[in-house]
């Protein structure tokens, strides 16, 4: 007995419906259910070899930040010591006369403002502050393992996740122009109903499964499905002596099943925080 013959078109069809339910099936939102209680995070068995060193030969990426004045934004900070030590993306608050913390509805707190010189990087100065986050800059990265960034994405909550790429230049004319060593990252996973551009991401954390900040969230490619944030080699010396936590400390355990739950807790407890611009 013969078949009949199924047209081309039907079989390339069939071929990329499986792909695309593969693909929609491996997003990690996260309003997935929680982990269970005391359930410390798996080790990432598909992570790939080490992350290598800067080189001349990294791909460059182009970003025109243009030579317009100033305009008011809003961007995320978190939390790097208790005595009112916050980190956020330059870019964010740069210009900005009087930038401000998010602390309650119709609440801010007044921040005062120092740059790093040579990093997409602000340090923000506050009189007190909640618990830090801890950093890691010194641990070796490798291709393939998670960040999960909490913070304001278009001025409200919401967090993503991704997986390590590997370095790139970041190419920053206008405005800031400079060269700056960076690490992309592909977006794997974000909060269900945030969709569009991540603005307003820039300055949150970018945390491993361990809850610690390798990089700070600066950019986004959103046709290529990628997000840079700083390099340890510019970050670690940004916060050089700010940081209250030890290297090595651990944060909350991070997985895909509950990292929007804590990212919310992060955000309640201040630990991240909206920034932005009360007057240019």
């Amino acid at each position: 007995m013969q078949f009949p013959r199924l047209p081309d078109w039907a079989i390339y069809g069939a071929v990329a419906a499986v792909f695309l339910a593969v693909s929609l099936g491996r997003r990690e939102n996260a309003d997935a259910p929680s982990a269970a209680a005391g359930v410390l995070a798996a080790p990432n068995v598909d992570d790939g070899p080490l992350l290598g060193p800067i080189t001349p030969f990294d791909t460059a990426v182009n970003i025109d930040a243009g030579e317009a004045p100033f305009k008011p934004s809003s961007g995320t900070a978190f939390s790097i010591a208790g005595r009112g030590r916050w980190v956020t993306a330059r870019h964010v608050v740069e210009g900005c006369r009087k930038p401000a913390l998010v602390v309650g509805p119709g609440r801010a707190v007044a921040a005062d403002v120092r740059l790093a010189p040579r990093a997409d990087v602000a340090l923000l100065i506050t009189d007190g502050g909640p618990a830090a986050l801890p950093v890691a800059v010194r641990d070796p990265l490798r291709k393939g393992q998670r960040a999960f960034h909490p913070g304001f994405p278009q001025g409200r909550p919401g967090e993503v996740t991704s997986r390590l790429l590997g370095r790139e230049t970041l190419k920053v004319s206008g405005r800031g122009a400079r060269d700056e060593p960076v690490l992309a990252w592909a977006e794997v996973g974000r909060t269900n109903g945030l969709e569009g551009t991540l603005s307003g991401l820039s300055g949150a954390p970018a945390m491993d499964v361990q809850g610690r900040v390798v990089g700070v969230t600066i950019a986004e490619a959103p046709r290529r499905g990628r997000i840079y944030t700083t390099a340890p080699e510019t970050f670690g010396p940004a916060i050089r002596g700010q940081q209250t936590l030890a290297e090595g400390a651990r944060g909350p355990a991070v997985t895909t099943e509950n990292y929007g739950r804590v990212s919310n807790t992060l955000r309640r407890d201040l630990r991240v925080a909206q920034v932005v611009c009360l007057a240019v």
